[in-house]
């Protein structure tokens, strides 16, 4: 199955290009669903069709689907949601705001993960487009299978069985006070089994002969840098990005004198898009008279975007993360475009390697040849992030 992630700032068009790359996919032969994750669902107005969590076939090859993470959580976390809603009733709440608040802050990205995997396994579908969140909260996805990882072997692998060793001994005592329950067996497995779903996913998204990512940007300052941060964080999770779609350039056919300083100023920040996501192909999309909503609209945006091409093809394939042996030592590289160096802490633990650039953090398990090795030295070239690494001297 092809996978591929839209993602952008919020606003900058990214469901009308995710259902525009279906329309191309569908039109070509594929089965292709175009899933929506993002909380504030947009491709049901996209498609100007109703659509709900289950996929609704669009037109022929064609599918649409929005997650609703209450009916992933009832039908995949139940046992999870009825402890998390008693033990907020017995805080006080009632049962609609138990329910509610049973979503805990960050359930939609993990059930987006999850109902990735199930569609990948199921393999129904050739293509699965993804109209992911806007870049913070799509970044959070891509980064749990390895954070969750992290956090799930240290910490919650072995306080689930201290956990249901101690449940006999302490419940008696907890539940009179607490007036809910400890977790039981069926509360505590759930997570894990999420994790190693989420654990297989991961390999899924980090082959970019599979996935990759299609950054949606805009000519503007603020929306450029916002897609540079994505670009490099995206990077530094391994995962692929293939091209560059820069929407609303305003057309050279629009001469009001309203829109000069404008077009001038896009004008400038299109070269900085062509120039600073080099070497990924960008394509360029005009600022239509009407909103792109129906099919017949997002029929022009297909033709604009992709013409006779196939998007399901990687337009651009990048290693984002080597090894090199070279003299003497061993060189991890980071491919981390347009990052200074200033930006980049590292620190290495046991066998891992701690990468933070910004509130961004990744913990790389190092190759078995690098793992007894200590970080000797780090440098920007051509956009990759150079680490040596050398044996510890002895004294």
């Amino acid at each position: 199955m092809r996978i591929i992630l839209m993602t952008g700032k919020g606003g900058v068009g990214k469901t009308s290009v995710a259902a525009a790359t279906g329309l191309r996919c569908a039109e070509l032969g594929y089965r292709t669903l175009v899933l929506s994750t993002d909380p504030a669902h947009s491709l049901a107005d996209s498609f100007d069709l109703e659509l709900s969590h289950e996929p609704k076939k669009v037109r022929d090859n064609l599918w649409g689907a929005e997650l609703d993470a209450l009916v992933e959580l009832a039908d995949n976390w139940s046992a999870v949601q009825r402890y998390i809603t008693q033990v907020l009733q017995a805080r006080g709440l009632d049962g609609v705001q138990a329910e509610e608040l049973a979503i805990l802050p960050g359930m939609d990205e993990i059930f987006g993960l999850v109902r990735m995997k199930r569609h990948y396994d199921e393999g129904d579908y050739d293509v699965l487009i993804i109209d992911s969140a806007p870049t913070g909260t799509a970044l959070r996805l891509l980064s749990l299978p390895e954070v969750g990882g992290w956090y799930m072997r240290r910490f919650y692998k072995p306080l689930q069985g201290l956990s249901v060793a101690l449940r006999p001994l302490v419940e008696p005592l907890f539940k009179p006070v607490a007036g809910f329950s400890l977790p039981d067996k069926e509360v505590m497995d759930a997570p894990y089994e999420f994790y190693e779903q989420i654990e297989a996913l991961e390999k899924v998204l980090t082959d970019n002969t599979q996935t990759t990512v299609r950054l949606v940007t805009n000519p503007e300052r603020m929306v450029i840098k916002e897609s540079l941060r994505a670009h490099a964080y995206l990077s530094l999770y391994n995962v692929a990005t293939d091209m560059v779609v820069a929407n609303r350039i305003i057309p050279e056919s629009v001469t009001d004198p309203f829109f000069q300083r404008w077009k001038e100023n896009q004008q400038q920040y299109k070269q900085e898009i062509h120039d600073n996501f080099s070497p990924l192909p960008v394509k360029e999309v005009p600022l239509y008279s009407e909103e792109m909503c129906g099919l017949e609209a997002l029929e022009r945006l297909k033709e604009t975007l992709y013409g006779d091409e196939d998007p399901s093809q990687v337009y651009y394939k990048e290693n984002t993360i080597r090894v090199v042996q070279e003299e003497g030592f061993y060189s991890l590289q980071l491919y981390l475009p347009g990052v200074p160096k200033s930006d980049i802490q590292l620190s290495k633990t046991g066998d891992e390697l701690n990468v933070r650039i910004g509130n961004h953090r990744r913990n790389l398990v190092l190759p078995q040849a690098l793992a007894a090795l200590q970080p000797a030295g780090a440098a920007m070239e051509d956009d990759y992030l150079k680490i040596k690494f050398a044996e510890v001297a002895r004294v």
